[in-house]
């Protein structure tokens, strides 16, 4: 659909012009697009939020890694089929160019339905509750699409039918293709920007699932509640756009009788678990062991800490046998004041009594001396 490599995209109601390339940068002769960098984009700040999020929700972060390398194929492969599979006419008589993804033709419905097929069977070979896993890793999806869609911007694709209100959309690519495939409209009014639409109706849907999946115990809940969402969202929007695909042979828009499907099969799944009370079921605890090297760093942190307690320890009981020591010091030392001061009292009457002795032995010398004189 992106037929021009196209300038100027312009809201003439608003009066708001930009000037737009679909590719970033190139590297030679290879050219980066920004849809390819949006998605990229897109895919690491849903996994990071993926991980912040899963201790917060007993989720065990190691399972998103696994979660990612499974859907990431499986989203590429599951649009690309989905897409070829309704627009055969275009693909039958050159299948090399079902290979050829940057020439465009990805359709979003696609791919969730091959991820949600490829977690099914891996979840099935290791043993972990597929609901369980689903309705985590269901929320970051509409976050993932509300920044894919400008992407559609970028390649001023995925627009809808012309609309006088003051936000329609205008570009030369706009232009040529409603000349090329909508000759009933009129190619130089402006159209809707569908694109914004459901990117705005996805950023919606992100928080309400964040909201939905805190306070929901039953399984499946989470996703059921992202089918009737972006089922009903996807049904009206769809609705406007040009470039939709139609089962063969009929006037219906794939994308729309799925989108409906979706909405009665998610408000079914929400009712039936309620009814039947089904809880969510909890992750194998093989899934929430630390790796080994882990382990070591952490019986090392606590060996640490351990023998820094028993030298804080010991370090308390030495202060607490000194501190025992002082008063038993001061008793001892009270003990023995009282006995130093008996004893001293003992020893003076000895002493005077010496002196007294001394004394009289003098008396009696002079006495002898006088009469010795006499």
């Amino acid at each position: 659909m992106n037929l021009i490599n196209h300038e100027e995209v312009q809201f003439p109601g608003l009066g708001i012009k930009f000037n737009v390339n679909p590719v970033a940068f190139s590297i030679g002769n290879f050219e980066i697009y920004w849809y390819g960098i949006l998605i990229a984009l897109a895919l690491v700040l849903c996994i990071i939020l993926a991980l912040k999020q899963a201790k917060k929700n007993n989720f065990p972060d190691t399972l998103i890694y696994d979660t990612m390398l499974v859907t990431i194929p499986c989203a590429i492969i599951g649009a690309r089929a989905y897409y070829v599979i309704f627009n055969w006419s275009t693909y039958a008589g050159n299948i090399q160019s079902i290979f050829d993804t940057r020439a465009g033709g990805l359709a979003v419905y696609g791919g969730i339905i091959a991820c949600l097929l490829g977690l099914l069977i891996m979840c099935k070979i290791r043993k972990i509750p597929f609901t369980s896993l689903a309705d985590y890793c269901v929320v970051y999806l509409p976050l993932g699409q509300a920044i894919g869609r400008w992407g559609n911007f970028f390649n001023q694709e995925a627009f809808g039918t012309t609309t006088t209100m003051p936000w329609g959309m205008w570009s030369e690519s706009t232009r040529a293709y409603l000349t090329r495939f909508c000759p009933e409209l009129v190619a130089l009014s402006p159209v809707h920007p569908t694109f914004l639409y459901e990117s705005i109706a996805d950023l919606i849907i992100f928080f309400v699932l964040l909201n939905v999946r805190k306070k929901s115990t039953h399984a499946f809940e989470t996703t059921s509640a992202y089918f009737v969402l972006y089922g009903a969202a996807r049904f009206f929007i769809e609705g406007l756009r040009t470039d939709s695909l139609y089962i063969a042979g009929t006037e219906i828009r794939v994308s729309q009788a799925l989108s409906l499907f979706l909405v009665f099969f998610g408000l079914f799944a929400i009712a039936y678990a309620h009814l039947k009370n089904f809880e969510r079921k909890p992750f194998p605890e093989k899934l929430y062991v630390v790796p080994e090297k882990e382990e070591e760093e952490e019986g090392e942190e606590e060996s640490e800490d351990s023998e820094k307690a028993d030298s804080e320890a010991e370090t308390e009981a030495k202060d607490e046998e000194e501190s025992e020591d002082e008063p038993k010091a001061l008793t001892e030392k009270a003990e023995k004041e009282p006995e130093a001061e008996e004893k001293d009292e003992a020893e003076k009457p000895a002493e005077e009594a010496s002196d007294d002795e001394e004394e009289s032995e003098d008396e009696k010398t002079k006495t002898k001396d006088s009469k010795a004189e006499d």
